[in-house]
């Protein structure tokens, strides 16, 4: 009796699949398939698509529906047309260059929608021994507003600083906005987030919800760091908001990094950039002159901001990237805490080697993702074989991104050298045309040059290991 129960019921189930899931398995493959046909421009990524809709149709469409769709480029349509500060539309038509990186400008300004702004004065701060003081002394000095956006923001030794004086910021009138990552300030857990919203200050996560149908947005972060002062002081860079970076205190897992303070015309776009993320996940418009006040000329900078996400700014920063290796005439030097571009700027960058320009790539002799510097040994062969030269930075982990064209120009910023900064994150990065800066970036990556990387060294690893950085090189879009 129980064989013959056991035998029906798995004859039903073999009726369900061909007569109920076979035909739907077809449909959901072949919706997959429009879709992907229509909206995906990376051919590989689309033929992995299909062929996981095809080979497995139900899990495949569910995977799809979850990772594969852009939402949120979708959702920021309702947010492209909203008013800022109406400061884009008055901004000064600056003069074209006339040298070289002429074409750099150019690019860079249809790219973004944005002029160059002269005027303005940067400051460069090493770890948060030296950043963190200053911008929380800033905090405390606000009469009327603080914008902060940030990828980790803990409440620790060196958070809780900054949360103290958010909070008294908020008490005392001044108008105070916070915006940390949904993941990388905690996503289950975010005691900072959740300390400032039990004391009234406005906080918000970014892509965060503790719902199903809204965890594609899991993967999707924004990067940036960034905090204003009244409209007219803002301090930008690489650095989170961690103990960590407190080198002076001995940390387990000390994080160097390089930040920036910067005065002048273009804290403006600095700040429109806030505002439109913040508007973005609470639906808040900041537009009044608390955030946008009038900016006089700081310096001798000549800035401009760049966003990037997949959103409507997909791959600008990378854009920017390739352009700026494209100009290059004398010099390409980049530190960065993970180096793992995608095959183009690969290319790229030997290409520029090739015809003389002596590119120099200083990145982690170990960073704090071993996967990542596994993929990188197996991604930088082309670049060493055509006479670029990587050079390993020791102990402690550096997270800095610095990047310098000719000793003229240079890039700031968030924006990591792989593809989760190019292609998921929402990063800011500035472009900036000033010898003097150019000059002090220089002289860090001078610093921070360790071991050279030869193919030497790679060719000695050993066949398992090789094979074990070639297979984790697969994962590089989600590393």
């Amino acid at each position: 009796m129980y064989d013959s129960v056991i035998a029906w019921l798995a004859g039903r189930l073999d009726w369900i699949w061909v007569e109920a899931l076979a035909p739907l398995g077809l449909v959901i493959a072949a919706i997959v398939t429009v879709h992907v046909l229509l909206t995906k421009r990376d051919v590989g990524a689309s033929i992995g698509w299909i062929g996981l809709a095809w080979l497995s149709p139900v899990l495949g469409g569910i995977m799809y529906y979850l990772l594969g769709i852009n939402r949120v480029k979708r959702r920021a349509q309702r947010f492209a047309d909203r008013p800022s500060n109406g400061s884009r539309a008055n901004l000064p038509t600056i003069g074209g260059r006339d040298d070289h990186l002429a074409p750099l400008e150019l690019a860079a300004r249809r790219l973004t929608g944005r002029h160059v702004e002269p005027g303005n004065a940067l400051h460069v701060y090493h770890n948060g021994d030296e950043a963190y003081p200053p911008m929380v002394a800033a905090i405390a000095a606000a009469t009327t507003s603080v914008a902060l956006s940030t990828y980790i923001l803990r409440d620790d030794a060196a958070g809780g600083r900054f949360i103290e004086a958010l909070i008294a910021a908020h008490r005392r009138g001044v108008a105070v906005r916070v915006l940390v990552d949904g993941f990388g300030s905690g996503y289950f857990l975010s005691q900072a987030y959740f300390r400032l919203r039990r004391t009234g200050v406005p906080a918000a996560r970014f892509m965060h919800s503790p719902l199903p149908w809204r965890m594609p947005f899991l993967n999707l972060r924004t990067h940036k760091k960034l905090l204003l002062i009244d409209g007219k002081l803002a301090f930008t860079g690489g650095m989170n908001i961690a103990a960590e970076n407190l080198l002076a205190t001995r940390p387990r897992h000390p994080v160097r990094d390089t930040h920036f303070r910067v005065e002048g015309p273009v804290v403006g776009q600095l700040m429109e950039a806030f505002a439109r993320d913040w508007s973005f996940v609470t639906d808040e418009d900041l537009t009044s002159p608390a955030w946008f006040p009038p900016l006089a000329p700081a310096g001798e900078a000549i800035a401009r901001v760049i966003t990037s996400g997949p959103d409507l700014d997909l791959e600008k920063i990378e854009f920017l990237v390739l352009e700026a290796v494209a100009c290059a005439r004398r010099s390409i030097q980049v530190v960065t805490p993970y180096f793992l571009p995608d095959e183009r700027l690969i290319t790229s960058l030997s290409m520029a080697a090739m015809r003389g320009v002596a590119v120099e790539i200083v990145m982690p002799e170990a960073s704090n993702h071993r996967l990542i510097d596994w993929a990188a040994r197996a991604n930088v062969g082309p670049l060493l074989s055509h006479g670029g030269r990587i050079w390993l930075n020791p102990p402690p982990f550096d997270h800095s991104k610095i990047l310098v064209i000719d000793g003229q120009w240079s890039m700031i910023g968030s924006a990591n050298f792989d593809l989760r900064s190019f292609r998921l994150n929402f990063e800011l990065s500035m472009e900036v045309y000033h010898s003097d800066l150019a000059e002090t970036l220089q002289a860090i990556v001078r610093d921070r040059k360790g071991k050279m990387l030869t193919e030497a060294d790679l060719l000695a690893r050993p066949a398992p290991i090789r094979l074990r950085d070639s297979l984790v090189r697969l994962l590089m879009p989600y590393l």
